[in-house]
């Protein structure tokens, strides 16, 4: 194929020294106004043709760095050059998407430098569409460039469909009119071509992943596809020109074997890119809006009886007093913490506060992550509740018997558990009941307990409206927690039941 030799004869988009501008630049000129870094650019023995960007930082050694990946991106996607043509740009566009295409993945330390060289080429192609003034190809080839790094990235991911689409996006595209290329402000946006959600999908990730952590960024991605799968299903291929019809049948495809609970965080995660793309001109218009489901929606998890976590425990206690299975089984009855939240748990983590022994749920080492900012806290433990034998934990964990000593992630804590609870309880759990309903148990016990919502709030790591808790953890604060739990976990309880809250 040609667009293979062409990916050939082309620099590797990984090698040390980036390829060379088409059109030679006089140096660049960096200054600074009102504080704030500037690059400016010219061709070489030109006046005309000058163009400005912002660097938009204060600091010398973040601008120079910026300036840096600017200009590598401009040479990559032969930006530098103000009369490249339309079929020149579309060659090296091809070229770069062909390669992204065809590099292989699997190695972490290799797929860590690819990635991490994605983003700073999508980060410069964005900073440099900021400002200047180029024409109608340039403004398209940044687009499309744009759209390549964010497909490269999510091919990465293990999902190649945006990269395929944009192959026969840029074959498609008609050649432009040199008479009627005139120069466009980039504020005005890019050619209008076809955008599907795989693309889009791309987009939205490759600036919101840095704040997606751990599990919630594997989420995201696996909602992302079934809509991708749904969207295809329906035939909608262009979302520039969706309809309130087409995201009404798209729920209808989504409610196919689905429950209304599982549908709605799917909309969910759909309305935050489409709110995204249009506030970030990737689409003129959405129409998410009031799409989510209100019959049948509630949560179907329940949470389990008294008589069910005693019986847990029984088990617990059996197990060898180096089980991690034991103790993050406990763990979990008696703190009401996320399987996610235990599994990340290290020696260091357990450790006293105002006299109590707790867990430290936090993300200060690499590899850890919480759900949010709420989920950092401390969490007192309440020696003798549901027989919990507090001695004999710090004793286990000294013996290296948290889950994290095994090298145990949460998806597997959470199979292996999952498994041992349906094996325990038999016949008495219940359709709805998992893991997750020791949580609720504790949560339940303490509503019933009369235990006031802001102390049960910061005891499972939830947002509150009425309290805040800036000294949580240390005084006060952390000992009525401690009550909090006791009182719900030793109070007068027959038995908690119904839907989880």
């Amino acid at each position: 194929m040609t667009i293979k030799s062409s990916a050939q004869s082309d620099t590797s988009l990984l090698q040390t020294a980036p390829p060379r501008l088409t059109t030679q630049l006089a140096k660049p000129w960096h200054y600074r106004r009102n504080g704030r870094y500037y690059l400016r650019f010219r061709p070489r023995n030109q006046t005309a043709g000058v163009f400005t960007i912002s660097l938009r930082t204060t600091d010398r050694t973040i601008a120079m760095e910026i300036s840096s990946n600017i200009q590598r991106a401009l040479a990559y996607f032969h930006l530098g050059n103000p009369e490249a043509t339309w079929d020149e740009l579309k060659t090296r566009l091809l070229a770069i998407t062909q390669e992204c295409l065809e590099v292989t993945h699997g190695d972490i330390g290799s797929d860590l430098t690819h990635s991490e060289f994605y983003r700073e080429m999508y980060g410069a192609l964005k900073e440099f569409s900021k400002q200047g003034t180029l024409s109608l190809a340039q403004t398209r080839a940044l687009s499309i460039g744009q759209s390549v790094m964010a497909a490269a990235n999510a091919r990465l991911e293990g999902r190649p469909g945006a990269l395929v689409t944009i192959i026969d996006k840029i074959n498609h595209i008609q050649p432009i009119d040199r008479g009627n290329d005139a120069r466009l402000s980039l504020s005005v946006g890019a050619p209008q071509d076809p955008l599907s959600w795989d693309e889009l999908s791309s987009l939205y990730m490759a600036e919101h992943s840095i704040n997606l952590k751990g599990s919630s960024g594997k989420a995201a991605i696996t909602a992302h596809t079934v809509i991708g799968r749904a969207f295809t299903a329906i035939g909608v291929t262009d979302l520039r020109v969706h309809t309130r019809e087409d995201m009404a049948a798209l729920r209808a495809k989504l409610l196919e074997g689905r429950k209304a609970s599982t549908v709605n965080n799917l909309l969910a995660k759909l309305r935050a890119v489409m709110t995204w793309a249009v506030r970030a001109e990737k689409l003129a218009k959405q129409h998410t809006d009031k799409l989510k489901l209100t019959k049948g929606a509630d949560s179907e998890r329940v949470t389990f009886t008294r008589e069910q976590v005693v019986t847990l425990m029984t088990h617990a206690h059996a197990l060898p007093s180096a089980s991690w299975e034991r103790w993050t089984l406990s763990l979990l009855a008696v703190t009401g913490a996320r399987i996610g939240e235990i599994s990340y748990l290290t020696k260091a983590d357990i450790k006293q506060s105002a006299g109590l022994w707790c867990i430290d749920i936090n993300e200060d080492e690499d590899g850890k992550s919480i759900k949010n900012k709420h989920s950092k806290r401390l969490v007192p433990l309440v020696d003798g509740a549901l027989e919990f034998n507090l001695s004999e934990f710090l004793e286990a964990v000294q013996a290296g018997a948290l889950p994290s000593d095994h090298g145990i992630q949460p998806d597997k804590a959470s199979k292996r558990l999952n498994q041992m609870v349906k094996d325990v309880l038999g016949n008495s759990k219940g359709e709805n009941q998992t893991l997750h309903s020791l949580r609720h148990h504790l949560i339940s016990s303490m509503q019933e307990a009369g235990v006031p919502v802001a102390f049960a709030q910061a005891a499972a790591g939830q947002s509150s409206g009425t309290i805040a808790y800036d000294n949580y953890g240390s005084g006060a604060p952390i000992q009525r927690v401690y009550e909090a739990i006791k009182q719900g976990l030793l109070g007068n309880l027959t038995g908690i039941e119904g839907k989880a809250q």
